[in-house]
């Protein structure tokens, strides 16, 4: 076996005891006929399954996947190596994690889900719903217990989807929970800033307002990044995505006439607009045309226009507090939106 293999093997048999490391091997032997480091973190994703609180996401996703936000991008590649043997023999600091925030179905999400296999590492979920119990302390132990298991687990992706949703009670906690929600929120923000296992928490937040001030700081992330609404080029290279990821050839559709047609769009909201043509084309028997798909963008009531004044505070806030997932151009300004 290659070192670079039998590293990821080891990799991916962390956090499992002797007997169940024994058992993943013996499998993944019987089904490959060798140590396949895929079949080992399959095993390991069963075990982590038994704690209820974290949840193991087996996703295809790259960054391929994702239309522009080529600074983000760029920025995690660049750290794709960041957990192996070369990192801690050049003395790099293990990467603490990355918050991004922004406009929603602007694709922080998937970009979330695609860090994972940027590391190659394996991607769990934390729903922070889960942690909460009835019982005095029960809360606090959910949180310790999921961290013990994601430190067990170790290297891997920590997901935290809404983080806004997930601590906007804390500063109101004394009143409303008798304080649990704040305990847990220390609890989290204390480990993040002192965590020494190969951890990488990736968290996405739509309304920034909502999040504690603390958590924003410098040291609990290595970067804060905001996701604005897609511009030209993002928008071709979203039609595109989509349009193949349907089963059909981009270059049969005008996408400079959709680009223009988009402007304002989400991605979430493209992909949206293109569903809609094809079950409109289906109806009628014939394929989705630039015209079916032009008649689905006049029907739908963009973001954009429904929170421009939400979204003109974010890019406000954006503004010296965070970077910019796409590097701006040039003469462009930031897109005037609609009342």
């Amino acid at each position: 076996m290659a070192q670079e293999d039998e590293e990821a093997a080891l990799n991916a048999a962390s956090g499992l005891t002797t007997q169940e490391a024994e058992n993943a091997f013996a499998l993944s032997v019987v089904q490959t006929g060798g140590i396949s480091p895929a079949h080992i973190a399959k095993a390991k994703a069963e075990a982590v399954k038994k704690s209820g609180l974290l949840e193991v996401i087996e996703t295809s996703g790259t960054l391929e996947g994702v239309g522009g936000l080529e600074q983000l991008k760029n920025w995690l590649i660049s750290r794709k190596e960041a957990f192996g043997e070369k990192a801690r023999n050049y003395r790099l600091p293990m990467p603490k994690g990355l918050l991004i925030v922004g406009i929603p179905g602007t694709g922080k999400s998937l970009t979330a889900k695609a860090t994972a296999s940027v590391f190659g590492v394996p991607l769990l979920k934390l729903d922070a719903g889960r942690l909460f119990g009835s019982l005095v302390g029960q809360s606090e132990a959910n949180l310790r217990n999921a961290i013990q298991t994601a430190e067990a687990i170790a290297p891997c992706c920590l997901w935290i989807d809404e983080l806004d949703k997930s601590f906007a009670g804390s500063k109101s906690s004394g009143s409303t929970d008798g304080g649990t929600s704040a305990r847990v929120f220390g609890s989290f923000i204390s480990w993040m800033q002192e965590k020494q296992a190969p951890v990488f928490v990736v968290a996405t937040a739509n309304d920034v307002s909502q999040l504690p001030p603390e958590l924003l700081r410098k040291g609990r992330w290595d970067e804060l990044f905001f996701v604005d609404l897609p511009n030209q080029a993002e928008r071709e290279s979203i039609w595109a995505i989509q349009i193949a990821r349907h089963g059909r050839n981009p270059s049969d559709f005008d996408l400079v006439q959709l680009t223009s047609a988009s402007d304002g769009f989400t991605g979430s909201e493209i992909e949206a607009a293109f569903t809609e043509a094809m079950f409109a084309a289906f109806a009628s028997d014939n394929e989705p045309t630039d015209f079916t798909i032009a008649q689905a963008l006049a029907s739908f009531a963009p973001l954009s226009k429904l929170m421009a004044e939400q979204i003109t505070s974010s890019r406000l806030w954006a503004k010296g507090r965070a970077r910019f997932a796409t590097l701006p151009e040039p003469e462009r300004k930031l897109r005037k939106l609609a009342a």
